[in-house]
């Protein structure tokens, strides 16, 4: 099969891995089988991560369904941003392929933590989890297909109640300033009353824009994302002119390895100084605090390798006294179901910057999930709480 067959198969799964090898556990229940799916969710509106270097724009996504031997099916979603991450569909989709799903064909699907363990093993880490997007599809899939199993919804596998409904942030990334005014309007109409801005790399772009938003929605919660992008010289600059501006959280100022910027921005004090890109297992989370990097973390089960690992970074963060808000990667609908997940099991209550809804225009749920003035419900059910319209599936699939 060439590369264009793989990445574009229609109506069949692009990869499927059968057992192959035999596995000792305490359940009779085993994973007889990981299909793949690569699609591409077409977008609306302008958003800088997704202009693909060939003209195509979309959110690219591999689609997981993990099938267990008595035919309960899980499903997962990894969603790779060339330019946000170093993981591409390509690289996902081949990882998963060759080392993550094969090595948990013929588990027992209700031992998360063994799977952990043997994902693990599967694929060496590099400063961090090796892989951590494309893993979190599988993680994705194990809840599902565990909480399926044993007939609770993620939160209660986990000793917890769901939470919801969580209030959303409306994204505002205009390509100049001209559009700022339009795109709020925009999410007012929606019923969005707390806004979160694209920053940097220019302080005086970035500060006007802030003082537009917060124009509009003087009540509002407004939170600025720098993705990294400022030098540190500038960030600390730019931290008190937006804290002028009337931002009140300041996300990734600069890159994760400049550890002592971070720290002097935390001294500085002119923000809550949030990490996002950089921290993907609880390890580094645990040094960072340690080093008195962060104020917060702004949270994505799918940057991290799923939700075993943003769980146990949630309850770091609370035992440390730190905020965390939620966030995510223009998630689809399995990744944005997990997300509420999460976020609700916790009891969220600031806005959660999850602009999926705002930007995609494809679903592959039987029942999609659907903001109503700002706010959005945890869907209900075991597992996920999401069921998969395998019509649509193929659809998406075919129009990839």
């Amino acid at each position: 099969m060439d590369r264009r067959t793989f990445l574009f198969a229609s109506a069949s799964a692009l990869w499927t891995a059968r057992t192959a090898l035999p596995f000792s556990s305490e359940s009779d229940v085993k994973i007889d089988r990981i299909d793949l799916y690569a699609v591409r969710y077409p977008l609306t509106g302008y958003f800088k991560f997704f202009a693909n270097p060939r003209g195509a724009m979309g959110r690219d996504a591999v689609i997981v369904k993990i099938t267990a031997d008595n035919g309960v099916v899980g499903w997962g979603q990894s969603v790779p941003i060339a330019r946000w991450s170093y993981e591409t569909l390509d690289s996902s989709a081949s990882v998963l392929r060759e080392y993550l799903a094969p090595a948990l064909v013929g588990r027992d699907p209700l031992d998360l933590d063994g799977a952990q363990t043997a994902l693990d093993n599967a694929l060496a880490p590099s400063f961090s989890t090796g892989m951590p997007i494309a893993r979190a599809g599988l993680d994705l899939a194990l809840h599902d297909l565990a909480g399926k199993l044993a007939g609770k919804s993620v939160p209660e596998l986990w000793g917890r109640k769901p939470g919801g409904p969580l209030t959303l942030s409306w994204t505002v990334n205009p390509p100049n300033l001209s559009e700022a005014e339009g795109l709020i309007d925009a999410g007012w109409q929606r019923g969005y009353r707390n806004f979160n801005i694209k920053v940097a790399p220019d302080p005086k772009i970035d500060v006007e824009l802030a003082r537009i938003v917060r124009r509009r929605v003087p009540d509002g919660f407004l939170w600025a994302d720098a993705n990294g992008g400022y030098d540190p010289d500038v960030a600390l600059d730019a931290a008190p002119r937006l804290a002028d501006a009337g931002v009140d959280v300041l996300e990734a100022p600069v890159r994760p390895n400049r550890i002592a910027a971070y720290q002097t921005l935390k001294r500085q004090g002119a923000l809550p100084i949030l990490m996002d890109e950089g921290v993907v297992s609880p390890v580094e989370l645990a040094e960072f605090i340690r080093l008195g990097m962060l104020d917060g973390l702004a949270m994505k089960p799918s940057r991290c390798g799923g939700l075993a690992s943003a769980k146990r970074q949630i309850e770091l963060i609370e035992e440390a006294g730190l905020i965390w808000l939620g966030s995510g990667l223009t998630d689809p609908d399995l990744s944005l179901a997990a997300s509420l997940q999460l976020y609700g099991a916790f009891g969220l209550t600031r806005p959660a910057a999850l602009n999926g809804p705002q930007f995609l225009t494809a679903d592959i749920l039987k029942k999609p999930l659907v903001v109503r003035d700002g706010a959005i419900d945890v869907p209900s059910g075991p597992g996920l709480g999401v069921s998969v319209d395998e019509a649509k599936l193929d659809a998406l699939v075919r129009a990839t």
